[in-house]
């Protein structure tokens, strides 16, 4: 049976239009980090090159490759981490400058992917379809813990509203936000979908 995170892994990834709190595991991951402006042309870039190594998993048992313990799965979204450069951190005047984004984007595999499968799709995909990032992709097994999420409606630039009530809901539960650093899931093809109806997930660590 095809594993579906839209509907056996609702917590994560469905979650309410209000704060709430949530554990998060460890959890696999292709990452990769970059910097600037993700309205440029080579955000794109990145975001590709983490797809064509997670279809390349998904599709192996169509060329014999698949990996030990493979079951058929639905490929994970698009998440990123992101903060700002240490400039814009030691200017900052309550204006967010795109160009100052520092970002770690990266896509969950299923738990059959080791650091070994996962190292060599990459030399694998080098091969077949051959790409610079390629070598600054890195696999990862990322657990964020205590968590406070929230689904977020709307254009990317109105999610300052959305945190404001995630942090509000973090004081009323007697917790602390552990950085300012935060996590994004895109339930949406922001190519695709107009603002109005992006829906992303926020969520940060809190203690």
């Amino acid at each position: 049976m095809k594993h579906e995170w839209k509907k056996s892994e609702k917590n994560f990834y469905f979650p309410n239009v209000k704060p709430e709190k949530i554990v998060v595991p460890k959890f696999n991951f292709y990452t990769i980090e970059g910097e600037g402006n993700p309205n440029d042309d080579n955000f794109a870039e990145y975001v590709g090159v983490l797809f064509s190594l997670s279809y390349a998993i998904k599709m192996s048992p169509k060329s014999g490759e698949e990996p030990e313990n493979y079951f058929d799965y639905a490929v994970y979204p698009l998440e990123g981490v992101w903060d700002i450069n240490e400039e814009a951190k030691n200017n900052f005047d309550g204006k967010l400058d795109k160009n100052s984004l520092v970002y770690k984007l990266m896509i969950r595999q299923p738990a059959f992917v080791t650091a070994d499968v996962a190292k060599d799709f990459i030399e694998r995909t080098k091969k077949k379809k051959p790409h610079q990032l390629l070598d600054q992709v890195k696999f990862e097994i990322i657990e964020e813990g205590n968590c406070v999420q929230m689904l977020h409606m709307g254009s990317f630039d109105n999610e300052p509203k959305s945190f404001k009530l995630m942090e509000q809901f973090t004081e009323n539960q007697q917790l602390k936000r552990k950085s300012h650093t935060h996590r994004e899931i895109y339930l949406s093809d922001a190519r695709k979908t107009i603002p109005e109806r992006l829906r992303t997930i926020l969520r940060f660590q809190v203690e």
